[in-house]
């Protein structure tokens, strides 16, 4: 259900509509956010995809829940009609949907590994209890003895906007129209 008025002329697209008309410029920083991580991010496909689809679960929203990185990135930016010198899909093989349906199982499903668990599980506890994650010294040891300061920060950064984002979307239940992510996002 929306929580905001959409004429029924944009029913179609109401995360357009609001970006049009409200909050033009919050909406559009939204965008370049996004779009930055996953132009920028120097994960691996897999470990990006593991921690984005968690999140996308933890938050509830469908058009998220629903995106797969390898198939809907690109068209992300496909209106420029220029693809970026890098995408998060130039790193590495993407996952197939046997991936995807684990990705809540994370801590006992065998087709993760070290650093694609660590990945899902940052993820998950950023968004259920960062108070506990930021003060959980073994966890930190752990993700530092499998990624690189550069890698935690990007990991941080890809993990804040997708719940931030992925919550605006299924709050103001603009997740709710069957649209392809990219669409929603433009």
């Amino acid at each position: 259900m929306l929580r905001i008025d959409i004429p029924a002329e944009s029913a179609a697209d109401p995360y357009g509509y609001a970006a049009r008309e409200h909050g033009r410029e919050i909406m559009a920083g939204a965008g370049i956010f996004s779009k930055a991580v996953y132009q920028h991010s120097i994960l691996s496909l897999r470990e990006f995809e593991g921690a984005r689809s968690r999140i996308a679960q933890i938050n509830g929203c469908i058009i998220c829940q629903q995106f797969r990185a390898a198939r809907d990135a690109p068209s992300m930016f496909a209106a420029t009609g220029v693809r970026p010198d890098h995408l998060i899909t130039d790193n590495g093989p993407a996952p197939d949907e046997s991936f995807y349906a684990a990705v809540e199982e994370w801590r006992t499903s065998p087709l993760f590994s070290p650093r694609e668990r660590t990945a899902i599980e940052f993820a998950e506890r950023f968004a259920e209890e960062p108070k506990a994650i930021a003060a959980d010294e073994d966890f930190w040891e752990r993700a530092h003895a499998l990624f690189s300061d550069a890698e935690i920060v990007d990991l941080a950064h890809s993990v804040a906007a997708w719940v931030g984002l992925g919550r605006v979307a299924h709050v103001l239940g603009f997740d709710s129209v069957c649209l392809p992510f990219h669409q929603a996002a433009e």
